[in-house]
């Protein structure tokens, strides 16, 4: 008898340690892939990103958000390797892009979010007010170098450019520095500054009475002044804003995007669908980039 019930105490003494044993598993809390999103990419959009998931979270608290910038080339990078639910990109993904995504078993599926427009902007101290698309691509290939030669005064011009992983540097480099010509093969200036950020060029263009630089128009501040942009001299010189962009006189103006795995689905779509409603739309209008719902 006393024997059974030793082996009755310790039979239940080894089922309470395997069940100690799987509890940490069975109560496990990690966020699984319906309520969570990693959002990243362009430097461009990070800010309006940040505003729509800090909204989305208010309204749907269940939905955690996780969002960073790095460039539209690491957010299409983590997008390849499969390591992010959204990319935000202010180019279009490249063919290269898509054929290494593919190759690892991705596939891209492209989402209009917004539109924007790129402004040139200069120190409110400088006098000129108005410049061609080509003299633009000349004073940023190193053509021109200095204020006199487009109409201001006898300074030396200071070029700001985004850094290279940049989205909206890749953009401006094929159609303002190249003017949209495929073949054409200008670059910039090598000693044109490579900034890591938009705040950055804001930040230096306010400061330095030599500067020019280009921006999303929702990062443009009171402390710069825009410059007028034609096509060719003949004109018109048009300012960029939402009515511009959404009109097509603005010359350099773009959609900006979101990259997923294939079709969203689940929270991702949710969350894309209310981006592109008329809710996640106004504060695309509230932070100053242009609603694809655009209405005057």
């Amino acid at each position: 008898m006393k024997r059974t019930l030793l082996l009755g105490l310790i039979i239940l003494m080894l089922l309470s340690a395997c069940k100690t044993s799987d509890s940490p598993e069975s109560t496990k809390t990690d966020k699984s892939e319906t309520d969570y999103i990693e959002n990243k990419g362009s430097d461009t959009i990070v800010n309006l990103a940040l505003a729509w998931a800090e909204q989305y979270q208010t309204l749907h608290p269940e939905v955690s958000i996780s969002v960073t910038g790095g460039g539209t080339g690491t957010g299409i990078a983590a997008l390849i390797n499969n390591t992010v639910d959204i990319a935000n990109a202010s180019r279009q993904i490249k063919s290269e892009e898509v054929i290494a995504a593919k190759a690892n078993s991705v596939d891209p599926v492209e989402i209009i979010i917004s539109k924007d427009a790129i402004a040139i902007v200069v120190n409110p101290e400088n006098p000129v007010d108005q410049l061609t698309i080509q003299q633009i691509s000349d004073i940023y290939s190193g053509k021109i170098n200095n204020w006199s030669e487009v109409g201001g005064e006898d300074r030396p011009i200071v070029r700001l450019s985004r850094e290279t992983n940049s989205g909206t540097h890749v953009y401006f480099l094929e159609n303002v520095l190249r003017l949209g010509e495929k073949d054409n093969k200008t670059l910039f200036s090598t000693d044109t500054l490579l900034l890591p950020s938009s705040q950055g060029i804001t930040t230096e263009t306010s400061q330095n009475p030599n500067a020019i630089g280009y921006d999303g128009l929702g990062y443009v501040t009171p402390d710069l002044k825009v410059v007028a942009v034609a096509v060719n001299s003949e004109g018109p010189y048009i300012l960029p804003s939402a009515d511009t962009v959404n009109q097509g006189t603005y010359p350099i103006a773009r959609d900006l995007y979101m990259y997923t795995d294939g079709q969203p689905t689940g929270v991702k779509r949710a969350y894309l669908d209310w981006i592109r409603s008329a809710e996640g739309q106004k504060i695309v209008k509230d932070l100053g980039f242009v609603p694809i719902n655009y209405t005057p």
